[in-house]
């Protein structure tokens, strides 16, 4: 018995050294490009160039700064900060310690973003000069901050000088958390999407296998770091040898120049800022070095841009559809011929994952018939933040229930159907009506409120307003002003529209059916 026990033992030992050695983390990742390439830049931006040696200096010494500040393993480190390459030295410290970074949305209100706040509890936070009032103002919502704010700059210099530039000390396994990233919910408040380093060098094998990433490619960050667009896709080029150019929000004249001197893996153009590329690729007659891809969320652009904008980019336009909590999977594979008015949006799977389409009692639905799609893969996030009840619902049966439906065709495509949690994507931002309708119904004249989306040719989609209201002295105005105090500039309604109470459709369980009245605006 004693020998057999030691033998289970033993082997239990060996088993967690196998698992140890079998692992790499995105901390590590990085470690190990300084290593091989230390000369190479890694990160470009605000007049300077950093190479991997002092990207990876840099990062250790803030890691170093974190942990004076108490931030151990697993806690968490919120950011408040537009695109800069201190944004990415966050990101990679905290992947070496086994924190977690919150990425704060700078475009929230501040009750929104107090909420992230308490949401995540975070130990310490880091702030741009920009937005340190907007954090002033919300940072109340977590006594766990206290005085552990470092603020980019003079004092987030200072405090890199004086520490090490050893690596941490620290182990980090592959189902640790490595980024929060706050999605739109359903309750009418965001969601924190926890992303582990699992998921996260998955979705660069993906990115590699899908979309031709390789070592040495160039990547323009210029989309919000608090969304996977930048902050995925960045990551990935620092694991593989990539650079990095950090850009503060888009602008087409900076981008015509940038590919006019070097090959881009992939431009990504969101909503709202195709029409933009196209003209100021048509001011300057354009032509790049080279580019590999372009585009995102196809659905939502006009097909006219997308013909042009491919003809001017000469590259492929790329037919999206993933999710902050799966990331290009389940159905990014496809892409949009160069300078072609799309026949068809039909998607193709991605790699590293399988799903199914079901129906509201987990049955597998045939081809044709719409169901919702249930995912599985390496790539998928963690679950949402505090948010037992949500997780147990959307994972149930071992399946990710990402909400929206599908029609899978006879060649092996999919079709987008709608979402089953009615949603609103305006230029790449989701949007809950969920969201704007708990706003307008906080005002004591509005008996009822639905929000609706509209098709836009500038931003895909925006949110529309219909109030039924008790009080004639109501006014539009009025309602905006409530919405600008406390939603984010995207979420606010473009129109509001005034109807009677009982004109409002209902199902027989009282609900107002959106998509009924989705159809007053085609009228």
């Amino acid at each position: 018995m004693k020998n057999r026990m030691s033998q289970g033992t033993s082997l239990a030992g060996v088993e967690r050294l196998i698992g140890m050695a079998a692992s790499l983390t995105v901390g590590e990742m990085l470690t190990v490009q300084a290593a091989r390439t230390p000369a190479a830049v890694a990160v470009e931006g605000e007049g300077q160039a950093l190479t991997y040696a002092q990207f990876n200096a840099r990062v250790n010494r803030l890691a170093h700064v974190l942990t004076s500040l108490g931030v151990r393993h697993g806690e968490r480190v919120a950011i408040l900060s537009e695109n800069r390459s201190e944004f990415l030295e966050a990101a990679f410290a905290c992947a070496k310690l086994g924190s977690i970074l919150c990425a704060l949305n700078w475009r929230l209100a501040d009750p929104e973003l107090e909420h992230c706040i308490k949401l995540t509890a975070p130990m310490a936070a880091l702030v741009s000069p920009r937005f340190a009032s907007n954090l002033g103002r919300a940072g109340h919502g977590a006594e766990t901050i206290g005085e552990n704010i470092v603020e980019f700059g003079a004092d987030y210099e200072g405090r890199l000088e004086k520490a090490p530039d050893t690596e941490p000390a620290c182990r980090v396994r592959p189902e640790d958390g490595l980024y929060i990233l706050y999605t739109s919910g359903t309750t009418g408040l965001p969601k924190g999407a926890l992303i582990s380093h699992r998921a996260e060098i998955a979705r660069m094998q993906v990115n590699t296998m899908d979309m031709g990433l390789k070592s040495g490619d160039t990547f323009l960050a210029w989309p919000p770091m608090f969304h996977m667009a930048s902050l995925d896709q960045a990551t990935h080029l620092l694991c593989s040898g990539g650079r990095v150019i950090v850009m503060e929000g888009f602008d087409a004249e900076r981008v015509c120049a940038i590919a006019a001197e070097r090959p881009l893996w992939w431009l990504a153009l969101l909503p709202g800022m195709v029409d933009v590329m196209i003209e100021e690729a048509r001011r300057r007659n354009f032509k790049p070095l080279d580019i590999l891809q372009v585009g995102a969320m196809a659905d939502l652009v006009p097909l006219h841009q997308i013909a042009e904008v491919t003809r001017l980019l000469d590259a492929p336009y790329i037919n999206s559809f993933g999710s902050t909590e799966t990331g290009l999977p389940p159905l990014s594979a496809a892409k949009l011929p160069i300078g072609e008015i799309p026949a068809s949006l039909s998607k193709r799977p991605s790699s590293m994952c399988a799903f199914r389409l079901v129906d509201p009692a987990d049955n597998d639905v045939p081809d044709g018939a719409p169901g919702e799609l249930a995912f599985r893969g390496p790539t998928l996030f963690s679950g949402y933040w505090n948010a037992p009840e949500t997780n147990e619902k959307d994972f149930r049966g071992g399946w990710f229930h990402l909400g929206d439906m599908f029609i899978r065709n006879g060649n092996g495509s999919y079709d987008f159907v709608d979402r089953v949690k009615y949603m609103i994507k305006s230029g790449g931002e989701s949007i809950f009506p969920a969201e704007i309708e708990r706003v307008l119904l906080s005002d004591p004249r509005v008996d009822d409120a639905v929000v609706v989306r509209r098709q836009d040719d500038k931003w895909g989609e925006v949110p529309v307003a219909f109030i039924a209201s008790k009080d004639d002295s109501l006014t539009a105005e009025d309602l905006s002003k409530r919405c600008r105090s406390e939603l984010a500039g995207y979420k606010q309604p473009k129109e509001f529209r005034f109807v009677a109470f009982d004109d409002l459709p209902r199902s027989t369980t009282g609900k107002i059916q959106r998509h009924e009245v989705e159809k007053w605006l085609k009228e």
